[in-house]
């Protein structure tokens, strides 16, 4: 028997018996609210190129920062980032409140929700944003839709992983007793 076929060692099979370790649901929830704050700021910006909006996404940085550099390629991916770390919060305040709630329009009237609150609430934070009754259909439709999409993604992805973790949790119950 050559030593490529001999029976693995000990520290091998160790290491094939060792199972990951699940990802945290707050990791999960801190994952799902980056990659939804990016994913969706990103899609807003292709609208916005495609002229389906007004509405550029380095608007975000309006009030902190001062300079030219807002409009160049370093102004949209810092926005960009900004909004996956502001998602961050969103994705945590659906968490605390709405995760037991598997509908898709849970999710939608979330993304509504939050859409309300920027341009309602936020409006004042950003100069070149008009007010809700100034914007054009285009850009409120637009919104509108990513808003309620963004709303969906992170509602279905975290009303998901709750359910399912629910359901191990319940099988796990039922093997012990």
């Amino acid at each position: 028997m050559s030593a490529r076929e001999e029976e693995p060692s000990s520290d091998k099979k160790l290491e094939q018996n060792k199972q990951e370790k699940p990802f945290s649901f707050i990791g999960m929830v801190v994952t799902t609210g980056f990659a939804g704050g990016i994913l969706w700021s990103l899609i807003s910006y292709i609208c916005y190129m495609f002229s389906f909006t007004k509405l550029e996404p380095n608007i975000i940085l309006e009030p902190w920062a001062a300079g030219n550099w807002k409009d160049s390629w370093l102004g949209i991916v810092i926005s960009i980032m900004a909004y996956g770390l502001i998602s961050i919060g969103a994705a945590l305040v659906y968490y605390a409140t709405l995760r037991k709630l598997t509908s898709m329009w849970v999710g939608a009237g979330y993304g509504i929700a939050l859409m309300l609150a920027v341009f309602l609430v936020l409006n004042p934070l950003f100069p070149s944003m008009k007010a809700l009754t100034d914007t054009d259909y285009n850009t409120l439709i637009t919104a509108a839709c990513i808003y309620i999409l963004y709303g969906v993604f992170i509602g279905y992805s975290i009303s998901y992983e709750e359910n399912e973790l629910r359901h191990q949790n319940e099988k796990e119950e039922g093997v012990s007793h």
